[in-house]
C-alpha cells in the first residue's frame, strides 16, 4: 500500500489495512472541499517523512455508515489507527510539522 501518492480506498480495502498494519493513517475529504484539498497536500508531504506507514484516503461520501460509526464530525479528518484501534482523530491540519510530530507520538 505504500505509494508515491496517497492511495484511495474502498470500505472493506481500509478494513483490511487497518487488520494488517501497525500503524495506520486514513484520511478522509470530499472532493469540492477546499480545506481538504490543502489538507491533502500536506499529507503528501509528511508521507514522505514516514515510508513504514500506510497513509490511505477515502471520500467520506462513500463511507457513511463508517463515519457515523467514527464519530466523525467534519472533513477533512485524519484518522490514526495503532494495532487496529481508532487512537486518533485530526480535524485541525496547523502545519506540516504540527502533522509530523502528531504522527511521530504514535511510534
Amino acid at each position: 500500500m505504500k505509494t508515491e501518492t496517497m492511495d484511495s480506498l474502498t470500505l472493506a480495502q481500509i478494513d483490511q489495512v487497518i487488520e494488517q498494519e501497525s500503524i495506520v493513517c486514513v484520511y478522509l475529504y470530499t472532493p469540492i472541499c477546499g480545506t481538504c484539498q490543502l489538507a491533502g497536500r500536506m499529507l503528501e508531504i509528511v508521507k514522505e517523512l514516514f515510508p513504514h506507514i500506510t497513509f490511505c484516503k477515502t471520500d467520506i461520501n462513500y463511507i457513511p455508515e463508517r463515519a457515523v460509526e467514527w464519530n466523525i464530525e467534519s472533513v477533512p479528518c485524519l484518522l490514526l489507527f495503532c494495532n487496529g484501534k481508532l487512537a486518533k482523530k485530526i480535524y485541525a491540519f496547523h502545519s506540516v510539522p504540527y502533522l509530523y510530530e502528531t504522527i511521530k507520538s504514535f511510534l
